[in-house]
């Protein structure tokens, strides 16, 4: 997201006074003595500093660093932050963890997508993520550098890249705001295209394709000779020729996926969509067949400790095993010495390798119903790393002593060989402890089993006073036919096995930090921002309409937000409730700045657990072999400055791996339903737009659109606050979590699109007198269109967890 001769006219921000980390006098800052800054000046301050960030790294920008490089003090800062929460409330700035930004600012590292080139031949780059509501994306010019590294690709349109921005005040309109230097391609794009394949009578034919986003002229015409072995209906793999300036561009088959219907071709729609790499290179391969079983060389034996590994029942890989015992220490009584031992990854991966790259460039495991995409070889995931029992395995373990109330008192980390004593799924361990054990759980029973749920029951009272944000949304799992289609969708039950092994795992996660934290050690985090101001407000004026008060302008904690889950659980309002919570919530990410975990109401947390499938998880082992000098494959010196990068690039393709698994999902279940055309199904209103309805269905849990235009003979405005279209002439009103009978009218498979028919409502709404929350927010928007008021618009989206 840079540019080259553009770059010699117009010159990047540099700091001025006053710098954050220098005390600089009111009369520098432009700013009278004993009066405070104007709202301008701080924005101006912290766009500079934001800046000069770019270059010199991440840091903070808050209250303390304002306070300081205006000389406020006393009373004064007092009115600073009254002053800056009205920024914040009016959308000028945004807060990320504790650090201030202004409001469509982008970071100084940005994953982004080149896009075109400018008519100078520049390359020219987008976010590759943004919040629409702030308005159009920003343009990044990307400069190339003079003399390339040799062995270095140059970046292309349609690739992706890690790039360091900085803002271009004097860019004119139209221009690109921002250049860009590239850190990393992280994807080269690739002429390669899918699409469904429909054959002409003589030969040859044509491909519709799957994202039109490739092929800005649609269709792809096939020549004769050219299809290779498809057929009408398949979908197919192309490669595009080559470009012309009249007619179809021409392709050429050269895979055959198989029928859209079927769900190998379903997932792959996904995968090469989102460009997951789904294929190893030889060298990670090779790397990953030579590796040997790890020796006892430099390990502590712990394998006579009865560790077992409690997982789903289809698992193939098993990372993480457990054990408990009572404390013997008469100073702990009731207290239990907590053991959690995870697969000792960093031993086969090392830095830079193969392997390594591979690894990164995929973030984490992609899980669809019927294939994983896994983030290392099956050599490495399902051989040396997974904790199989009877058999010898190096893993990282960390033993934790609790109190009987169930806070932490100390931990040890230690690099161990561990046998697994048992490999039982959640169900197994569940039953065993409700009294019906099967052959392998018989003998666990007692010895292993009871101590690791009395240690829960422990475990529970501690979480019970942290108080982690507690959403009740179920989640649903497809079950495929042997034929690869869906068979049916089912709610798990959540047990107590369950909540068992998670209460483990973050308790482990949170030694990891800590211990981290206590060496020094620089490492990525895994944060969980507080709620935007906006949407707090947002959430303050849906409560009022069901007569529940939140003030707005506070500060919320997870505490207070399930003080409103319980008030309504049970109730009408409870499932609308808990969505309308979880849309309140920022997106969790892996940053190398901590700011903390808002929903599990932790101060600092790191992923430790998982690092057959997480990246973040493998660098944390790294962290801890060279922070505790475990070994000599710890995290080299030289990454230390990369985790910034590492951090985003691994959160992305986090993203990516949702987005994927989502959108799989929809178009599995619209495939399914595809067959009951004109059936009538209940459901709940998911979603409320000024297009339309969104309609979640009880039995699968698809969602479908109902438009506007056939909810009745009525005209619907949209009601932000109310989350509700409201009949302008009638007053009725159709709200998120309403219960309504559909008809499905057409069902879209490769679009993963259902649309539905209202046929009823039940006890349809009226709308209510408006609150003075609604008349606020209605004001608030006016003004907004007559460009009276800040732009607000709402933090990114971002995933729950």
């Amino acid at each position: 997201m840079r540019i080259r001769a553009k770059l010699a006219q117009v010159e990047p921000i540099r700091l001025a006074t006053p710098k954050a980390h220098t005390s600089v006098k009111k009369s520098q800052a432009g700013n009278p003595q004993g009066t405070l800054p104007s709202r301008d000046d701080i924005l101006a301050f912290i766009a500079r500093e934001r800046e000069a960030a770019g270059e010199r790294g991440p840091g903070k920008i808050g209250k303390r660093e304002i306070a300081r490089a205006f000389d406020i003090t006393g009373d004064d800062r007092i009115a600073l932050k009254r002053l800056l929460k009205e920024l914040e409330a009016e959308g000028a700035i945004e807060r990320r963890g504790k650090s201030l930004h202004k409001r469509g600012m982008l970071p100084s590292v940005v994953l982004a997508d080149i896009v075109a080139r400018d008519r100078d031949g520049d390359l020219v780059a987008a976010p590759a993520e943004w919040d629409e509501e702030q308005g159009r994306a920003p343009r990044i010019a990307v400069g190339l550098p003079r003399k390339p590294r040799p062995r270095t690709p140059a970046p292309a349109v349609g690739d992706r890249v890690l790039l360091r921005v900085e803002l271009l005040p004097s860019a004119a309109a139209g221009e690109p705001a921002y250049s860009g230097r590239v850190i990393k391609l992280l994807t080269r794009a690739r002429a390669q295209v899918l699409g469904i394949f429909r054959e002409r009578p003589g030969g040859g034919g044509r491909v519709i394709p799957v994202d039109k986003r490739n092929v800005a002229r649609g269709e792809l015409e096939v020549a004769p000779g050219a299809e290779g072995e498809a057929r009408s209906g398949d979908l197919v793999a192309v490669d595009v020729l080559r470009p012309t300036r009249l007619g179809l561009l021409q392709a050429r088959v050269t895979e055959r996926l198989g029928a859209i219907d079927t769900e190998r071709a379903v997932s792959l729609v996904a995968i090469h969509a989102h460009r997951i790499p789904h294929t190893f290179g030889k060298d990670a391969l090779a790397e990953a067949e030579r590796a040997a079983p790890a020796s006892l060389a430099g390990r502590e034996d712990w394998r006579d400790i009865p560790f077992v590994t409690i997982d789903p029942a289809d698992a193939k890989d098993h990372d993480d095993a457990v054990h408990a015992e009572p404390d013997p220490d008469p100073a702990n009584v009731g207290g239990f010495i907590l053991r959690v031992a995870i697969a000792d990854v960093a031993a086969y991966v090392r830095p830079g390798s193969p392997l390594d790259r591979e690894a990164l460039e995929r973030g984490n495991s992609v899980y669809f119903p019927d294939r994983v995409v896994p983030m290392l070889p099956e050599r490495i995931s399902n051989d040396l790393c997974s904790l199989r029992p009877a058999e010898d395995r190096p893993a990282i373990a960390v033993e934790m002593t609790i109190a009987a109330d169930g806070h932490k008192l100390h931990h040890r980390f230690h690099r161990i060989m561990m046998r697994s004593a048992g490999k039982l799924s959640y169900e197994q361990a569940q039953a065993a402890i409700d009294g019906a054990p099967d052959d392998t759980t018989a003998p666990l029973r007692s010895t292993v089993l009871a101590p690791l749920y009395a240690a829960y029951e422990a475990l529970k009272i501690a979480r019970e006073k942290r108080g982690p944000l507690d959403l009740d949304l179920p989640e649903r799992k497809i079950l495929l036919t042997p034929q690869g289609t869906v068979a049916r969708v089912v709610t798990p039950i959540r047990l107590d096995s369950h909540r068992l092994i998670e209460e483990f795992m973050i308790l482990a996660n949170v030694a990891a930090a800590e211990m981290l934290e206590a060496k020094h050690q620089p490492f990525i985090y895994r944060a969980h921002d507080e709620p935007a101001v906006e949407k707090l407000d947002t959430l303050a004026e849906f409560l009022a309409t069901i007569d529940i008060k939140l003030a707005k302008g506070q500060v919320m904690r997870s505490a207070q937000f399930n003080g409103i889950l319980s008030r309504v659980k049970g109730t009408d309002n409870e499932h609308i409730v808990n969505e309308v919570v979880l849309r309140t919530q920022a997106q969790a990410e892996y940053v190398a700045e901590n700011y903390g975990h808002f929903g599990l109401n932790l101060k600092r947390y790191a992923h430790f657990t998982s690092p057959i499938r997480r990246y973040a998880d493998l660098v944390v082992h790294r962290a801890l072999i060279c922070g505790l000098d475990l070994g000599p494959d710890g995290l080299p010196p030289a990454a230390h400055a990369e985790l910034p990068e590492i951090a985003a690039q691994i959160s992305a393709a986090e993203r990516r791996a949702m987005a994927a698994e989502r959108e799989t999902a929809e178009r599995l279940i619209a495939a399914h339903l595809s067959s009951r055309v004109g059936a009538t199904f209940q459901g709940r209103i998911s979603g409320a737009t000024r297009a339309g309805l969104f309609v979640k269905l009880d039995e699968t849990g698809a969602d479908g659109f109902i438009p506007a235009a056939l909810l009745g003979d009525d005209y619907f405005r949209h009601d932000a606050a109310l989350h509700a279209l409201v009949g302008s002439r009638t007053g009725q009103i159709h709200r998120l979590g309403d219960i309504v009978t559909v008809r499905l009218v057409e069902a879209a498979p490769l679009a993963g699109a259902l649309r539905f028919e209202l046929i009823r409502e039940t006890a349809p709404s009226k709308a209510p007198a408006r609150s003075s929350f609604s008349k606020r927010s209605a004001r608030r928007k006016k003004e907004a269109e007559a460009g009276l008021s800040a732009a607000a618009g709402s933090r990114r989206r971002r995933s729950k967890r």
